[in-house]
């Protein structure tokens, strides 16, 4: 699994002009991607690591504040841009394999304490986001 984590200051994501999902004030915006050996127990990892990476004001964790976190779903992650033009999306686990490790890591976060807000699976989704720093990093298990 992989993960781009953007610390914020305000997220939100939208479906066809509606908020689905949204979190005020500092927490985490995360993009979740999944590839084709990924495992529940790889999204309880990744999990367990966003809940506690240190990346907050103050290198603090999202336990230590209770800061929230917005998850999406995106399998671009692991498109691939290295030959020709169009990017190819071989590495990316097609949808009924990753709806499930997606929700995982949302479900593992709200078992660990973790207020959660997150986007809708497959669906075309306008992100905003105030990046605060900017402060992004690479997360992968």
């Amino acid at each position: 699994m992989r993960a781009v984590v953007q610390r914020v200051d305000g997220a939100r994501v939208e479906v066809a002009g509606e908020t689905v999902g949204e979190i005020v004030g500092e927490g985490l915006c995360v993009l979740v991607g999944v590839t084709h050996e990924d495992t529940p127990q790889k999204a309880a990892q990744l999990a367990r690591k966003l809940w506690s990476v240190r990346i907050l004001q103050g290198e603090k964790s999202c336990s230590d504040t209770a800061a929230p976190l917005l998850v999406i779903s995106q399998f671009t992650l692991y498109g691939d841009a290295r030959k020709g033009r169009r990017p190819t999306w071989n590495a990316a686990a097609p949808g009924p394999v990753a709806e499930p490790l997606v929700d995982e890591v949302v479900a593992q976060l709200r078992t660990l304490g973790a207020h959660v807000e997150t986007g809708s699976f497959g669906a075309d989704m306008k992100v905003s986001l105030t990046n605060d720093g900017p402060f992004t990093v690479l997360v992968e298990v």
